[in-house]
C-alpha cells in the first residue's frame, strides 16, 4: 500500500494524493484539471447548506464552461416533503443547482472584479428524468457569451450520462 502523506504547509487535517516511490508522479500532477471542493467554492458562492447544491467543482476554464456534480441524499429537508414514500429532488433545484454552477463560473471569470452574482433569467428549461436519492447529479455549463456585467450561459444536468434536464440563464455579476 502507498504511503499516504500530507501535504507541505498544511496542518495536517487533509490528507492528499499518495506519493509512490518518494515522488510524485509528474504526468499525472500535469494532466490535473481545475477543480474546487466544497471550500473553496463556499470562496465564491454565499450559500450554504441546505441551499448549496453543488458538492464539487471537477473542470472549469475560465469564460468558457465548467463541470461539477451534486450527490443527492434522503437526508436532505426538501426530499422529506417531495414526496414521502417517494423522494424526488425537485426540477426547481436542478435548474438552481446549474445556476450556482454558472455563478461560480461567472465569478472565476470576472476575478476579483465580481462579489455578486444575480440570476434575471432562465429560459428553455425541460426536464428529462427523475433524480432520486442516491443519484449525483453531473452539472456541465458552458458560458454562451458575455457583455460588460452580462452573462448568458447554457447547463445541462445529467445522472449516469442520461439527461435530467437543461436550461439557459442570464446574470449579473457586479
Amino acid at each position: 500500500m502507498a504511503d499516504m502523506t500530507v501535504q507541505p504547509g498544511s496542518s495536517g487535517s487533509r490528507i492528499h494524493e499518495p506519493i509512490v516511490g518518494g515522488t510524485k508522479n509528474a504526468e499525472s500532477a500535469m494532466s490535473v484539471p481545475n477543480s474546487m471542493d466544497v471550500i473553496e467554492i463556499q470562496r465564491h458562492l454565499p450559500h450554504r447548506y441546505p441551499f448549496l447544491l453543488i458538492d464539487r467543482v471537477h473542470d472549469y476554464k475560465a469564460y468558457d464552461f465548467i463541470k461539477g456534480c451534486k450527490a443527492v441524499s434522503v437526508c436532505e429537508p426538501i426530499l422529506q416533503g417531495h414526496f414521502p414514500g417517494n423522494p424526488v429532488m425537485p426540477g426547481v433545484l436542478m435548474i438552481e443547482a446549474l445556476a450556482q454552477a454558472s455563478a461560480i463560473l461567472g465569478k472565476v471569470s470576472k476575478g476579483e472584479a465580481c462579489d455578486t452574482c444575480l440570476l434575471t433569467e432562465v429560459t428553455e428549461s425541460r426536464f428529462r428524468r427523475m433524480v432520486v436519492p442516491g443519484d449525483v447529479l453531473e452539472l456541465d455549463v458552458k458560458l454562451l457569451k458575455s457583455r460588460k456585467d452580462f452573462f448568458w450561459f447554457s447547463g445541462e444536468a445529467s445522472v449516469n450520462g442520461e439527461m435530467a434536464a437543461i436550461a439557459k440563464f442570464t446574470a449579473k455579476l457586479a
